[in-house]
């Protein structure tokens, strides 16, 4: 599923460039470079496809995730005995912990770099579930 990269196939330095700008730009010089490349008539390689890809799959699940867990929270917080231990858990996971990030804020950003060197490098990302799907539908 992850070719891996020798001398004959190592991407180029603009596509890492580009897959490393998609991550930073949460997506959207990926769709810029799909766009331009669509009607240039270029052919992307499944390095920068699937790194493109991945990007907007990331940025599209924490935006629902957003919505979902903002949605529950109102929700919960309506309830009588409950609001008070959902009030809690929202508190502890948004106070700042570590030079003034919060915990969410500190796995969201390992993860963007984590993405951001990997495809720098020239390597494929691998986080659970997501590269799977990611790299079943990139071939």
């Amino acid at each position: 599923m992850y070719p891996e990269n020798n001398e004959f196939n190592k991407p180029f330095m603009i596509e890492r460039i580009v897959a490393a700008l998609s991550y930073f730009t949460v997506g959207f010089v990926g769709c810029a470079w799909l766009i331009i490349s669509k009607f240039a008539g270029l052919r992307l390689t499944k390095f920068l496809t699937f790194h493109v890809f991945q990007s907007i799959f990331l940025s599209i699940g924490y935006v629902l995730l957003s919505f979902l867990v903002s949605f529950l929270v109102q929700f919960l917080s309506m309830i009588p005995f409950i609001n008070k231990i959902t009030l809690q858990i929202v508190f502890l996971l948004n106070m700042p912990v570590l030079a003034g990030y919060s915990i969410i804020q500190i796995f969201i950003y390992g993860l963007l770099i984590y993405c951001i060197v990997t495809s720098f490098a020239g390597k494929y990302t691998k986080i659970p579930y997501v590269s799977d799907i990611i790299g079943y539908n990139v071939r």
